[in-house]
């Protein structure tokens, strides 16, 4: 089950706070809560309690533990700039926009148990992450047969 949380109208530039979602994505929530913990940014700590208030999600809304979770997605948005003005020679202005973010965040289970009916059985289905391998075999194959198509066309 996912569980999903959300920072609205954070006041920092959505650029910085990826620099931070980035450094979590994909990671599980223990490492992730002690990693920003000693990062040295000023967007580390909300995300933190972003993560904080999504384990907290979790088990009071819907009573699941969370030691084995990770954080599923994470995506940081724009949030409405505000527009302000600064003075500049010649009776000129400038504008100055202050950017927001909003921070939206889905943990879950690693291996996560689907249940699925059919025909009124019910099947356990384990999520499972595909092989990278798989990708670099297919790679080698296709280079491996443009080489010998190269090679057959140079004999000839």
């Amino acid at each position: 089950m996912d569980v999903t949380a959300k920072l609205r109208n954070l006041r920092i530039a959505p650029r910085k706070v990826r620099l931070v979602a980035d450094l979590v994505r994909g990671r599980s929530v223990i490492w992730a809560l002690a990693q920003l913990q000693f990062e040295n940014k000023r967007a580390a700590e909300p995300v933190r309690q972003l993560i904080k208030s999504a384990v907290a999600n979790a088990e009071n809304n819907f009573k699941l533990k969370t030691n084995d979770f990770i954080i599923k997605m994470i995506a940081v948005n724009d949030a409405p700039t505000m527009k302000r003005h600064r003075a500049r020679a010649f009776g000129r202005a400038a504008v100055i926009q202050k950017r927001g973010s909003h921070v939206t965040l889905v943990v879950g289970l690693k291996n996560e148990i689907v249940l699925k009916k059919e025909k009124g059985e019910v099947k356990k289905i384990e999520n499972k992450e595909p092989k990278k391998d798989v990708k670099k075999a297919t790679v080698k194959t296709k280079l491996k047969d443009k080489a010998s198509k190269t090679s057959l066309a140079k004999k000839k």
